[in-house]
């Protein structure tokens, strides 16, 4: 898989190829195509299936193409130097090319993707490439607003990550010949997971250092995104309301925040938000049979949790 990734962009031009061996060559745990071949196996084992297909291999690629092209879009938006440990494509190659990159990315996987022939997928991933536009934009909108729901975090949160792993998981489903309820079953595994995954991430942000981050902490609350720990503190904290809607304007403020963030049972509350999302995935496995491949995706909740403990 990830040798075809790299092919993927052939040598139609060296700065591109350059831009794409830096993209698919800077590690990155390959979550998202786990994911797809586990729920492939479990599914494919359900109906019959002695080994994939290669539609389930090509929708891997797919998935994690599609992934990457956001991280791209995403070091632009944020103007990040360094992903995966190494430069990203904007602090190395510039604006222009970077978004060109990304844009390349979503372009081949949409290709790849009309060639599966199979309507259901199309419209399935068609959708996730949206989701993440949605999402940004909701971010965007919704930045220092102090009134933002619970509903309208997970929403951002869904378009954002969860999105493209619950269709992923579907579309596995869909390549093994599964019947609706399995399908289903499959989609909110995946979107259970991936808003599990999006809370995590969203505490770690006011738990670990900066060494552990490899940003600074707090770096979303600073940016006014309002996340899981701070919509929950907000609720009973008129002191970080305040200090949000000034923007953190006067000195020591964002520090204060951070304080109250945690003094407020924001933390708590956010890790019992993530728990509920990661039962709500495991229920949905209930359907497929049991087996390494069942266990590897009961395994990956675990996975998913177990940074926040």
């Amino acid at each position: 898989m990830n040798q075809n990734l790299k092919n993927v962009v052939g040598n139609r031009h060296p700065m591109l190829l350059a831009a794409a061996e830096q993209i698919f060559g800077a590690g990155g745990k390959k979550l998202r195509p786990v994911i797809v071949f586990l729920v492939a196996h479990c599914t494919a084992q359900r109906a019959g299936f002695k080994e994939l297909t290669d539609k389930h291999r090509r929708l891997a690629e797919i998935t994690e193409m599609i992934h990457t092209a956001s991280l791209v879009h995403d070091d632009v938006l944020d103007e990040c130097d360094i992903r995966r440990g190494k430069k990203t494509i904007n602090s190395m190659y510039g604006t222009r090319v970077a978004v060109l990159a990304g844009d390349f990315l979503f372009a081949q996987s949409s290709w790849f993707l009309a060639n599966l022939d199979n309507l259901e997928v199309i419209k399935l991933i068609s959708q996730v490439i949206a989701d993440f536009a949605n999402g940004e934009i909701s971010q965007a909108a919704s930045l220092f607003d102090t009134d933002i729901t619970l509903e309208q975090y997970l929403d951002k949160s869904f378009y954002k990550t969860a999105s493209l792993i619950a269709a992923s998981c579907r579309s596995a489903a869909v390549f093994s010949d599964s019947p609706v309820e399995v399908k289903e079953a499959m989609y909110n595994y995946g979107k259970h997971l991936g808003l599990a995954f999006q809370v995590v991430d969203d505490i770690l942000d006011f738990t670990q250092s900066t060494e552990q981050l490899g940003k600074p902490q707090g770096q979303d609350l600073a940016s006014g995104n309002l996340t899981a720990p701070a919509i929950f503190a907000l609720r009973k904290s008129p002191e970080l309301l305040d200090i949000i809607s000034s923007e953190f304007v006067e000195d020591g403020s964002m520090e204060r925040a951070l304080q109250l963030v945690r003094e407020n049972g924001g933390i708590e509350e956010a890790r019992l938000l993530a728990r509920q999302q990661a039962d709500l995935a495991l229920a949905a496995l209930e359907c497929l049979p049991e087996g390494p491949s069942r266990r590897s995706l009961r395994l990956m909740v675990d996975y998913v949790l177990e940074r926040i403990y």
